[in-house]
């Protein structure tokens, strides 16, 4: 019995298109003048001496800039650039530059499994705070309250089997409980090995080869 779903977000709930040519662009746009101005507050500061560290360099915030564009640019997966991304992401949600994606077939489901008392948890390389500010600045409102809880790279890749071991841990589950939803099939592979069900997007319909995993096109079509 499926007690609790574990969704991916991009190309799950969300289109790829809002990830990759909004907020993408959108934080390295606006990534140099927000380390300029807010280099010394202390969560920036922190994660700032995080990127050095990852860096293997004492760079200066010029410097680090750079580096972290090029980061950018290579779609590289660095828990402090998430974060970071994460902050600049807050201050163009809360200005209103956009809303957070979300197909309505998600949200249709994501209530009616919330309904039937089906825990839901997220599950992304976007940092938390990330998820949450998607989340939270939809065009159907507020869908926070609908999960119990979020993971992002803290707890590991998400092509690691281990990671999936420890979020079920965490949520205090029997993997066998667990239902995870993604378009790839590598992070599905790693959850499956961990134990958990599974069922792929396939919301373009390209029949991608998803070896043994369940295929859906939509939220409507998984089956628990």
């Amino acid at each position: 019995m499926t007690r609790i779903i574990i969704t991916d977000i991009e190309g799950t709930t969300s289109s790829l298109s809002f990830v990759k040519d909004v907020l993408f662009p959108y934080a390295r746009a606006h990534l140099p003048q927000f380390v300029r101005t807010h280099g010394g507050d202390t969560e920036v500061k922190r994660l700032l001496a995080d990127a050095r560290t990852y860096a293997g360099a004492d760079l200066n915030d010029e410097a680090l800039i750079e580096r972290m564009l090029a980061w950018i640019d290579h779609d590289q997966k660095i828990t402090p650039l998430k974060a970071l991304q994460g902050l600049i992401w807050d201050e163009g949600y809360r200005r209103g530059d956009f809303q957070g994606h979300v197909y309505d077939d998600a949200v249709i489901q994501l209530r009616k499994w919330h309904d039937q008392g089906i825990r839901l948890a997220v599950y992304s390389s976007g940092s938390v705070h990330a998820q949450q500010l998607l989340f939270g600045h939809t065009t159907h409102g507020d869908l926070n309250p609908l999960f119990d809880a979020y993971f992002d790279t803290r707890i590991g890749g998400k092509r690691d089997t281990a990671s999936y071991k420890a979020i079920a841990a965490e949520l205090g589950a029997e993997p066998g409980d667990v239902l995870f939803l993604s378009d790839l099939r590598a992070e599905l592979d790693a959850a499956a090995e961990a134990g958990m069900k599974t069922t792929a997007l396939d919301r373009a319909g390209t029949g991608e080869d998803f070896g043994p995993h369940p295929v859906a096109r939509d939220f409507h079509e998984v089956g628990l």
